[in-house]
């Protein structure tokens, strides 16, 4: 694991490494994947938590969040950003630029994604100011656009960072093309007049010059600032190789090949641009404004200014502005922006909506339960950035295998140029073009952006169809997974439990058996209390006071009615205790599980009072998902259930899995999960994100259904499927194989073209315009190759 330090300061002034929530924070961070070490130091009187983390698998950002949520208070001493950055025109610049920001005293964590565009930073800010960051971006040729614009910083108008200020708004927007254009005309004059028109040697070489200037302007703003700094890269060799065309006198080939190379350029930022767009277009859904009712009177405001507890009024056809629950009306509401669902969901008083997702019946107005920095759309945005700043593995070999190639293409150009004529086998001026070829031939260009480029389109598209995939690694992974558990209840199943046989016993009343059992459970969120409760309403009973739940994980309740101590939960709670179940009590629950019922046993003040039995039914088209996902080649499925066997096998049987693992605490599930990756490799496990989170950590990829309601889905998963729709796991899956797919294509054809044009060009197979062609060719075609994952479908 590739670890970084940080020491977070937590405003806790009687803390103790021993508090509860002291050991809550630190196992929380432990259990995350990308977390390899936790603990608590004490500094004058300041907490602080010392933290080692894989930046790839973690961001700082959200161990920010765990933290604040385990009840922590951060100082704001470590920031995080994601800056645009304008100007960058090769995918090996970003390399490049990581380092220097790296570098940086104060900067934790670094990395630049060329095909985002983005620059991720997480920086102590007492030793480093974001002013210094943006100068040091500078310093390499580029600058820093606004968040969420393709602007600089600072200016109103600027597409382009190298534009010269003095130029009209509309030219500065256009000035990449106004570049190639005039090098192609230049080069277009001057070979043609020299060609078919007489035009003298000396005025066509002034033409070509001309298109040198306009084709390498805005290489040279780049590669000049990263060579007096050290570092090399494509633009460096491309410079190199125009200029040596120039020495040889050929001005023709050197301004096509700078021509081409821009134009390359242009077209691969276009292309990219799509890309860029899929993932932007999150952000337009969000509406800038909410009409609010206050004192009477319906106000348009923005959406920023929006408070909890605010009445939003939502007309029909209009994008809802916030994350809130209805107070009147009905509607249908089509979620798909969100959550990928193709039909619109009925919304009635007191279901959950969403912002972003648009109203189309009728008025609704809604009570604001998120702030608008805190929604759902937003929290998608901030984790698909965060996503774009975690490198997959493959990505991360590229850029490894990119900055050992480049000086070892210039050690092997420079080994071209001298040792020939050395040996006699050629001139100087014939070794000197080979080695301008070779340049031409090897500069990575292709292979630094084929994996980045696939990413970002493919996490791109998923988070369009309601699918959030937190990372190139799990991007990756997911599309190599061979065997998938599921947890059983909500999962598989609907997860809304039906209490179907109420058995009182010792001469308690039915209705009494309830009325005890609801008291409890009404405390508890578990989809069996929820059921009890339900029932107990239903028949309209009162329920006494109930008070100190005490959750056993994996095995029931202990709690309080009217003073009286009482616990409800499955045989096993009973069976640890010196008060086991009577044999009435075992028959009871023996029965009904052999009718597949999941069975709860209720004891007050020390007396087994009765015996509850409740059914699940599978989800509607669960069986049909799982053949989807064994034709994708996931090769075994597996339930998990810490329900009995009897209704784990008739669930199973309905659905059609076949292994079925019974009876299971939350550590045992940890464990089989790491039984199943020694036996299978890579495995993903799906569940609700809440109950499973230790299961989904400890899986090669953890998958949360319903990630749109709960915030601590969105958290503990990898992959989030914001709907409450196991339809979307063979979409999410199958787009991942395809990821994977074209990552490899991009590479084969990126290496292959570099071997082929590294062989023909010490040959002296190829000329210098050839090459140029294939180079440029093969760039474009990764970019639009990896562009293919935005018009992905399921088959």
């Amino acid at each position: 694991m590739n670890t970084t330090q940080i020491d977070l300061e937590l405003l806790l002034p009687a803390m103790d490494a021993g508090d509860d929530c002291v050991q809550m924070l630190t196992e929380r961070l432990m259990a995350t994947r990308g977390v390899d070490k936790a603990h608590i130091t004490h500094e004058n009187g300041t907490a602080r938590l010392c933290l080692h983390f894989d930046p790839n698998l973690v961001s700082l950002q959200k161990i920010q969040r765990l933290a604040r949520r385990a009840g922590a208070e951060i100082t704001a001493r470590y920031r995080h950003e994601a800056l645009p950055v304008l100007g960058m025109d090769a995918a090996d610049a970003a390399a490049g630029l990581t380092e220097v920001l790296a570098g940086l005293d104060g900067m934790i964590h670094a990395q630049v994604n060329y095909a985002a565009g983005l620059a991720f930073v997480a920086y102590d800010s007492q030793l480093l100011a974001a002013a210094d960051i943006a100068r040091a971006i500078h310093g390499m040729g580029y600058s820093v656009g606004e968040r969420g614009t393709d602007k600089p910083a600072g200016d109103e108008c600027c597409a382009h960072s190298d534009a010269p200020a003095f130029l009209p708004h509309w030219l500065q927007e256009r000035w990449t093309y106004l570049l190639v254009g005039l090098a192609g005309l230049f080069l277009l004059i001057g070979w043609a007049g020299g060609s078919f028109f007489g035009m003298s040697p000396q005025l066509a070489t002034l033409f070509f010059v001309l298109s040198y200037l306009a084709g390498g302007y805005d290489i040279a703003t780049h590669a000049v600032p990263g060579l007096l700094r050290g570092k090399l890269d494509t633009d460096v060799l491309m410079l190199a190789a125009a200029l040596g065309a120039a020495i040889l006198g050929h001005w023709a080939e050197g301004a096509f090949l700078l021509f081409l190379f821009a134009l390359g350029h242009a077209g691969e930022h276009y292309a990219l641009d799509h890309a860029r767009n899929a993932v932007q277009a999150l952000g337009e859904l969000m509406p800038k404004t909410a009409q609010v009712k206050r004192q009477g009177e319906i106000k348009s405001i923005p959406v920023e200014q929006v408070q909890i507890g605010d009445v939003v009024v939502v007309r029909p056809g209009d994008r809802i502005p916030v994350d809130g629950r209805v107070l009147s009306g009905a509607s249908g509401v089509d979620q798909s922006p969100i959550t990928g669902e193709s039909r619109p969901a009925l919304k009635v008083a007191g279901d959950e909506v969403f912002a972003g997702s648009i109203n189309q019946d009728a008025a609704l107005e809604v009570e604001v339960t998120r702030l608008a920095k805190d929604n759902t759309l937003s929290r998608v945005m901030q984790m698909v950035a965060e996503a774009q700043s975690q490198q997959s593995p493959t990505q991360r070999y590229a850029e490894r295998f990119t900055s050992r190639l480049v000086p070892t293409i210039l050690l092997l150009t420079l080994l071209t140029i001298v040792v020939p004529p050395l040996l006699g086998w050629m001139s100087l001026s014939d070794s000197f073009y080979r080695g301008m070829l070779l340049l031409v031939a090897a500069s990575p260009c292709a292979l630094a952006l084929g994996t980045p480029a696939a990413v970002l389109a493919g996490i791109g598209q998923a988070a369009r169809n309601g699918v959030l995939i937190k990372g190139g690694v799990h991007l990756e992974n997911l599309g190599a997974i061979r065997a998938m558990a599921f947890d059983k209840t909500g999962t598989l199943t609907e997860g809304r439990f039906e209490l179907t046989d109420v058995l009182a016993l010792n001469g308690v009343s039915e209705s009494a058996l309830l009325q005890v059992a609801a008291a409890v459970e009404q405390q508890s969120s578990h989809p069996l209390a929820q059921a009890v409760v339900r029932h107990a309403q239903a028949l309209n009973l009162p329920l006494p006071a109930a008070n100190g739940l005490e959750n056993v994980s994996g095995l029931g309740v202990h709690s309080q009615v009217d003073g009286l101590p009482v616990s409800i939960g499955s045989r096993k709670l009973f069976e640890t205790g010196l008060d086991a179940p009577p044999p009435a009590v075992l028959r009871a629950v023996e029965e009904l599980e052999r009718n597949a019922r999941t069975t709860m046993i209720v004891r007050q003040n020390g007396q087994y009072i009765g015996v509850l039995g409740l059914a699940d039914r599978p989800r509607a088209g669960v069986q049909e998902n799982l053949q989807r996902l064994l034709a994708l080649g996931v090769e075994h499925l597996i339930m998990l259930t810490g329900d009995n066997g009897e209704v784990a096998q008739r669930i199973a049987g309905e659905v059609g899995i076949t292994d079925v693992r019974a009876g299971l605490l939350p550590e045992h599930k940890l464990d089989l999960i790491a039984t199943l990756k020694t036996e299978f490799g890579k495995v993903a496990m799906t569940g609700d994100g809440v109950n499973d989170a230790p299961a989904l950590a400890a899986a090669t990829v953890g998958i949360a259904m319903g990630g749109a309601g709960t915030a601590v889905a969105l958290e503990t998963a990898d992959v989030a499927l914001m709907a409450d729709d196991l339809s979307k796991l063979p979409f999410a899956v199958g787009l991942s194989q395809a990821s994977r797919r074209i990552i490899v294509q991009n590479l084969a054809l990126a290496l292959g073209v570099i071997l082929l044009l590294v062989f023909t060009s010490v040959l002296g197979l190829v000329q210098l315009t050839g090459a140029v062609i294939l180079h440029e060719g093969s760039t474009i075609l990764v970019v639009l190759n990896a562009l293919r994952l935005l018009r992905y479908r399921a088959a």
